[in-house]
């Protein structure tokens, strides 16, 4: 039997001694076992052209285009992950090892998982960067941390300097305080020391009810979560202003968690998102389609049962602090804007 390849015509190699015989006369024979040879020649060009093709195909067609963190990714076979030293329950060191855990970290691994897929890199490693409330933007600005995810809050201001992810969790800024205190709300404060942690929303809205209300507060900024409540613990500080599920964080790790009560209304609604670098949008791509899928498939309704009403590390307490209704919300729709601009 005759094939052809295009219009050249190709005899099997099993075939070809008999179609050699078949022909009448050794010219004949000479004639076709030359056509033979030449058609083979012109074959192995267009099979090995096959060949690469079929490598190409086989190699992740976004190989060639990464940029940005994801080209920093690929190429070093690492991820650099921002995270904080006291951030109950979102991002915390719990023992020696040094190695942070926590309801936010848990949906930065998520992210981590899905890049290993996406890069086909099944060992990617993952480097460790301590971020505070002052230094974490510079630290993603300046490329030394690729993703930090946290308590950050995704405001107006700061989507000036880097990009957010859709966000992880909503919370209100209200204040912790003695259970049997007379500081129960914001208007309680008039005149007294009152602590935050530097480089947070709590500490700005505190400074602006100074200034609007004449309140004479006199505002301490400890540098990160821990040192404030040790300031309120110490009694050298009425209330603690911070996210009312940090607070409740704090709380539960104190010498008598029962002491201690969140109280006082809301001053306002935050959105925690994770940050990366601005203007690098496949990377942030690669981080929301992440967190949207952990959101899909229910995981993160284990993850949030993990850290706010089981008993967590170091100490085994039990922030029981339920889901919101606003998180909820967050979760079945997730955005990246600020907590303002969604509700407005």
């Amino acid at each position: 039997m005759l094939y052809t390849l295009g219009r050249i015509p190709v005899v099997p190699i099993h075939q070809a001694p008999q179609a050699f015989e078949a022909q009448k006369g050794p010219m004949n024979w000479l004639h076709k076992k030359n056509n033979v040879e030449e058609n083979l020649m012109r074959i192995v060009p267009h099979l090995l052209g096959a060949a690469i093709a079929a490598a190409l195909i086989s190699t992740p067609v976004f190989a060639a285009e990464l940029t940005g963190t994801l080209k920093k990714i690929k190429e070093s076979g690492t991820i650099t992950l921002g995270h904080r030293d006291a951030s109950i329950p979102f991002s915390y060191i719990a023992d020696a090892s040094g190695k942070p855990v926590g309801y936010s970290h848990d949906i930065q691994l998520k992210v981590v998982e899905a890049l290993k897929k996406d890069l086909d890199l099944p060992d990617l490693k993952v480097k460790y960067n301590l971020v505070t409330s002052q230094t974490r933007i510079p630290l993603v600005q300046n490329g030394t941390v690729d993703l930090e995810c946290g308590s950050t809050t995704n405001n107006v201001e700061r989507q000036q300097q880097v990009d957010f992810s859709v966000g992880i969790f909503e919370i209100g800024t209200r204040l912790l305080s003695k259970k049997d205190s007379t500081y129960k709300n914001f208007d309680d404060l008039k005149g007294k020391n009152v602590v935050t942690t530097a480089g947070t929303t709590s500490e700005r809205l505190l400074k602006s009810m100074n200034a609007d209300k004449q309140m004479g507060m006199n505002v301490i900024s400890a540098k990160d979560h821990g040192e404030s409540f040790q300031m309120l613990e110490s009694g050298r500080a009425v209330a603690f202003m911070m996210d009312d599920a940090l607070l409740a964080g704090e709380a539960a790790k104190a010498k008598k968690a029962t002491d201690w009560a969140v109280t006082g209304d809301p001053q306002s609604y935050e959105i925690y998102g994770c940050m990366v670098r601005k203007g690098d949008e496949p990377f942030k791509k690669a981080v929301d389609d992440a967190i949207k899928a952990t959101y899909a498939s229910g995981e993160i309704n284990k993850i949030y049962d993990k850290w706010f009403m089981q008993p967590i590390p170091p100490k085994g307490l039990n922030l029981n602090f339920p889901m919101s209704d606003e998180l909820k919300a967050l979760i079945a729709n997730p955005t990246d804007k600020a907590a303002d601009d969604k509700k407005s």
